[in-house]
């Protein structure tokens, strides 16, 4: 194939991806639930190999301005796997997903680089859902964040011998899912250094078991959050990691919330069965927990990341 220059200078796509809490407790890289807070980005073909960044909201002072911010490179390597010359850009984002607190910031940018370079390739070459998350999983190592990122809702991720798959599924409309977020950062990196190569038989027969059960829980029965969300795997494991959030859980936990590290962590998720726990659980920290945690109120993004085409005022689905 050659490397042709593509698309036409000027083209222009609107992208829109929403945060993302993995694992849900027991999930250890397989769950994952997109979330409603979201990144958001324009980014523009440009005639001339060169490079424009321009960034506002989280992160900015720690993100990149040049060739190795995590959504050039993306668009960089979906250009690349697909035989083509990436053109100069334009990138305009604003991101509202917080970094380095377990609610998918980089798996985003991942899956933002990738749909803005779907949108610009648009008519050219078609970058369907399974190159997708191929393309996402190969960069982000994993795809446990990135499958909700780009399909929405509760997904299911795993690996087999064809490549990363997911299911996606439905939440129960009773679940309210709630975020604590902290002011200090967790890297995943040393969150997983943390993690045994080998555990317990019977710590892994007590995650089958919940994992099955959070399913359940999730689609059918919200009742069942709080056991659903039990966890051997993972948690303990970091929990020197993240002194706070470690005690956080277990405060939640201990006055009956479905409360688990959002990913990596440092923030808290609570699965709540309804927005009366949700809103009781936030009075509890607000009142009862002496660290900062910023509540965030979210609902369950059933959409996914989006990506339109941008002209003249107007946009349509690429």
């Amino acid at each position: 194939m050659n490397a042709a220059l593509s698309p036409a200078p000027g083209r222009c796509v609107v992208v829109r991806v929403p945060a993302t809490s993995a694992n849900l407790g027991p999930g250890f890289d397989t769950l994952g639930l997109a979330l409603s807070v979201y990144d958001e980005l324009l980014v523009t073909a440009l005639a001339e190999d060169e490079l424009e960044i321009e960034l506002t909201g989280q992160g900015v002072d720690d993100v990149p301005r040049d060739a190795s911010h995590l959504v050039v490179r993306t668009i960089a390597y979906a250009y690349e796997a697909v035989g083509r010359r990436m053109p100069g850009l334009r990138l305009e984002a604003h991101n509202v997903i917080p970094h380095g607190r377990g609610m998918g910031s980089s798996g985003a940018a991942v899956v933002a680089g990738l749909l803005a370079a779907k949108g610009l390739l648009a008519g050219d070459v078609e970058l369907g859902d399974e190159t997708l998350l191929r393309l996402a999983t190969e960069l982000e190592g994993h795809p446990d964040n990135v499958a909700p990122a780009l399909f929405g809702g509760l997904t299911i991720a795993w690996v087999d011998e064809t490549g990363p798959m997911h299911k996606k599924l439905l939440v129960h409309r009773g679940v309210a899912p709630l975020v604590f977020v902290p002011e200090f950062t967790m890297s995943t990196s040393v969150a997983r250094s943390l993690q045994p190569l080998h555990v317990p038989r019977e710590d892994a027969i007590f995650n089958v078991s919940r994992s099955a059960l959070l399913i359940a829980a999730l689609t059918q029965s919200p009742e069942l959050l709080l056991a659903a969300t039990e966890d051997k795997l993972h948690q303990n494991y970091r929990a020197q990691a993240m002194p706070e959030t470690t005690r956080l859980v277990l405060e939640l936990r201990a006055q009956g919330y479905a409360a688990v590290v959002s990913g990596a962590g440092p923030s808290v998720l609570v699965l709540a069965d309804g927005p009366g726990q949700r809103l009781a659980a936030a009075e509890f920290v607000a009142t009862q927990i002496d660290t900062p945690w910023e509540a965030l109120m979210l609902a369950v993004d059933f959409k996914g990341g989006t990506v339109k085409e941008y002209a003249e005022g107007s946009t349509q689905t690429a």
